[in-house]
C-alpha cells in the first residue's frame, strides 16, 4: 500500500506569491507524489487568492461543520483547486470570517492581524476535521509554516485514540517565517478540546513565535531545518530534543533529501 503525506501549508505558488515557502508547498507535494507516495496538500483559503482565476470551488460533502473555538461557533468551509500540470489538488479551509479580508497575516499598513491567533487554531483544526471526513490515515503530517502549528498537539493528545492518528509521524519545518508580535492572551484557552489539559498547553503560553514552535516542536516525531537561517534557539531546542533532524537540504534537491527522511521515519 503507498504511503501516505500530509501536507499543511501556509503558502503554495501560485495562489500565493512565490518565495521559497510557496515554492516547497506548490513542487513538494508534487515531488513526493511522483516517488509513489500518495498526498493531500492543505493551505488556508486567504482572501488574496483569486477563486475565479484558480478555479476554487466548495466541496459540499466536507462543508458545514462547526469548529467551535472559544465558545463561539465557527463554520468550516472547504474548497478545492487542481494543479493540473502537476495532477495535484490542493483543499483550501475556509471561514468567513477569518478569510476573506484580502490580506494574509498582516493588513494593508502592515499590522499583524490581531486575531492570528484563531485563524490558526481554525487552520489546524479544520485540515485535520477534514482528514477525519476523508477517512484518509495519513502516515506522515508535514507542517510547512507557523499557522499549522497546533497539528502536532492535536494529533498527539487530542486525536490520539482516532485509528486514523494511531500511527502517524508528525514532521516540523522550521523556516525563517519569525514574527515578533505576540498572540491573544487567551490563546491558551483557544488552542482547548476535548482530550487536551492545560499542563498540555504551557509551552504555547507566551504566544510568541519561538512559544509556537516550541509547542510544535515538544509533539513532533522529527524536524526539518528548511532555511539556512532560522531562530537560533529554536535549532538549539531542537537539537537537544533527540528527534531525528534533516538540515537544510538546499533549494534544489530538497525532494529526495525529503522524501528519503520520511522513509527514514517510517522505518522506525
Amino acid at each position: 500500500m503507498k504511503k501516505r503525506i500530509l501536507f499543511v501549508n501556509q503558502e503554495i505558488t501560485p495562489y500565493l506569491p512565490e518565495n521559497f515557502q510557496s515554492k516547497v508547498g506548490r513542487f513538494l507535494p508534487q515531488g513526493i507524489q511522483e516517488k509513489g507516495k500518495e498526498i493531500r496538500t492543505f493551505m488556508p483559503r486567504f482572501g488574496n487568492i483569486n477563486e475565479r482565476r484558480n478555479q476554487l470551488h466548495e466541496v459540499i460533502r466536507l462543508s458545514g461543520m462547526n469548529l467551535i473555538i472559544d465558545d463561539q461557533d465557527h463554520p468550516l468551509i472547504i474548497k478545492v483547486a487542481s494543479i493540473q500540470q502537476a495532477r495535484m489538488q490542493v483543499y483550501f479551509i475556509d471561514n468567513e470570517e477569518f478569510f476573506h479580508r484580502k490580506s494574509t497575516l498582516r493588513d494593508k499598513n502592515g499590522k499583524f492581524h490581531p486575531d492570528n491567533d484563531e485563524r490558526a487554531v481554525f487552520y489546524s483544526r479544520g485540515v485535520l476535521e477534514t482528514v477525519k471526513k476523508l477517512g484518509w490515515a495519513p502516515d506522515i503530517i508535514h507542517i510547512n509554516g507557523w499557522m499549522g502549528s497546533m497539528v502536532p498537539v492535536y494529533v498527539k493528545k487530542a486525536m490520539k485514540d482516532n485509528p486514523l492518528f494511531a500511527d502517524t509521524k508528525v514532521v516540523l519545518s522550521i523556516y525563517n517565517d519569525e514574527f515578533t508580535e505576540k498572540l491573544s492572551d487567551k490563546f491558551i484557552g483557544k488552542i482547548k478540546m476535548e482530550g487536551i489539559e492545560n499542563n498540555d498547553l504551557a509551552v504555547f503560553k507566551g504566544g510568541t513565535y519561538l512559544d509556537l514552535m516550541k509547542g510544535a516542536l515538544k509533539y513532533s516525531d522529527a524536524v526539518i531545518f528548511n532555511c539556512d537561517i532560522i531562530n537560533s534557539d529554536i535549532q538549539k531546542l531542537a537539537e537537544e530534543s533527540d528527534k531525528p533532524i534533516l538540515t537544510f537540504p538546499g533549494t534544489e534537491d530538497y525532494v529526495d533529501a525529503f522524501d528519503n527522511f520520511y522513509d527514514s521515519l517510517l522505518q522506525e
